[in-house]
């Protein structure tokens, strides 16, 4: 496994860049789908945000400075991509983004992607009603096990607020459980 810094040097040089993204996508490409597709619930939905993300990357890596670990940093532009998709897909269809992913929480048995049991989808359809920031913290601390320091850097936020906003999610979450 390559040193992050080794990575991120090879990405800003040209003459390494291509070889040093083919290696970045393979080690994070399936870490940032299932980051995406928490977020946007489709699976095709979640394959072209993480196409977008990772060109983001790829033009931006030049101003990644190393405050943070690199994959905070794309966890940041790729949750960034998959909020602003939901935004323009449920403008177009001129609904709200809540409604657009209960609508497609709803739907989640009928995904061919989806391979999870009763439960799992019972566990999907209520992070699906949770405020964007709840559902965003919850995923990433409760299915990435991320550290509230590493979701603090990814969503800007500081690490109590984070923690208040698990709890509440936590709590919701175990009422609509117990409720269905």
């Amino acid at each position: 496994m390559i040193a992050e810094e080794t990575l991120v040097k090879e990405l800003k040089q040209k003459d390494t860049q291509a070889k040093a993204f083919e290696v970045l996508i393979s080690i994070y490409k399936e870490r940032l789908y299932w980051h995406i597709r928490r977020i946007v619930l489709d699976h095709d939905d979640a394959d072209d945000v993480l196409q977008n993300t990772f060109i983001k990357v790829f033009r931006n890596i030049d101003t990644f400075k190393g405050d943070s670990k690199l994959y905070s940093w794309m966890y940041r532009i790729g949750t960034n991509e998959a909020l602003t998709f939901l935004k323009t897909k449920s403008r177009k269809l001129g609904v709200s983004s809540d409604e657009l992913i209960e609508r497609k929480a709803n739907t989640l048995e009928a995904d061919v992607y989806f391979e999870g049991d009763a439960i799992q989808l019972q566990l999907q359809q209520a992070i699906a009603r949770l405020p964007e920031k709840q559902k965003l913290v919850f995923n990433m601390k409760y299915f990435e096990e991320l550290k509230y320091e590493e979701i603090s850097k990814i969503l800007d936020t500081s690490v109590g607020a984070l923690k208040a906003s698990y709890h509440l999610a936590v709590k919701k979450i175990e009422g609509f459980l117990e409720n269905n």
